[in-house]
């Protein structure tokens, strides 16, 4: 006989058997008796506090996988009212929209500006544009420019968020190096915002915008994604955003340092950068003689009078 069904008969009437003597001839502890389980308290008050904190721990779980916690802590609640809480306090998994690209109706959208262009130095044109970068538990958003003539990147910012304030950290980095004339970007709402474009115009560069669904437009600083996730993102497993950022560091030490780049005779971005020019193919075969690499190293030599 089931506990339940020993309970009940034991609330059942009996002439002369109290309920002491039925516990003890059914051996059923008497506070079981007398206990009635709380019903489930399903306010939107708890609930919400539950949701947090299967958030805090799990932020990247959507609305499906929240459900299933939900349902196993005994709340008793269907998809739609938890998606309608969800909204109505801004919670919203991290994870990798289906592109970076969000376009804003209201702002303002500036012209492309390289086409037919002939860059032929550094700092004539950038390029700008994010990424995101997968970790174990969640995303990061990746913010790079690009110098297009030396292919040097000149400024990088990791972020949580995809939001302007990071695009504009970069930029600031980027603007320690150098200065361009000309910024191309896509018409996502960080780079039409009035913090983005507000920045630029006070320091006199001109604003430049791909055209909608044209994405060869920024094609070298696409090259630099394919570069930056085969050569480095693909081959690591990120627990946190110090590691990434870590090893982000690294690889575009060694990108603008050591990495030859076909297109710049594989020379460097650095090298090209600081000569302002690509130097030949026989420039960099050269540099491999030993009697030149003995040269320059006594032309280092100080000369004493």
């Amino acid at each position: 006989m089931s506990l339940a069904e020993r309970k009940k008969k034991i609330k059942g009437e009996s002439a002369g058997v109290s309920v002491t003597r039925k516990c003890e001839l059914l051996d059923v502890a008497r506070s079981a008796v007398y206990y009635e389980p709380m019903p489930p308290n399903n306010d939107d008050v708890t609930v919400m506090n539950e949701i947090r904190e299967i958030y805090q721990q799990r932020p990247f779980y959507g609305y499906r996988r929240i459900l299933i916690e939900l349902r196993k802590a005994g709340f008793l609640i269907n998809h739609k009212r938890l998606q309608r809480l969800l909204v109505g306090v801004g919670i919203k998994a991290i994870y990798p929209g289906r592109k970076t690209t969000i376009k804003n109706p209201e702002h303002k959208v500036f012209p492309y500006l390289l086409r037919g262009l002939k860059i032929e130095q550094p700092n004539h044109a950038w390029q700008v544009d994010i990424t995101y970068i997968k970790m174990r538990h969640g995303f990061l958003y990746l913010v790079c420019l690009i110098d297009v003539f030396s292919r040097k990147i000149m400024g990088w910012e990791l972020s949580t968020f995809l939001d302007t304030a990071s695009c504009l950290e970069a930029l600031h980095k980027a603007m320690k190096r150098g200065k361009p004339e000309i910024i191309n970007s896509d018409q996502g709402c960080q780079f039409t915002s009035a913090a983005w474009v507000d920045r630029l115009t006070q320091n006199n560069i001109l604003i430049s915008m791909d055209g909608k669904g044209r994405w060869a437009d920024n094609v070298y600083i696409e090259r630099l994604w394919r570069s930056i996730k085969y050569e480095n993102v693909f081959l690591h497993s990120f627990d946190t955003v110090e590691q990434a950022s870590s090893c982000l560091s690294d690889y575009i030490n060694f990108y603008n340092q050591q990495r030859c780049h076909q297109a710049l005779n594989y020379h460097t971005p650095d090298e090209v950068y600081r000569k302002r020019r690509i130097p030949t193919k026989r420039e960099l075969f050269e540099s491999f003689n030993p009697q030149n690499i003995l040269n320059q190293e006594v032309a280092m030599i100080p000369k004493f009078v």
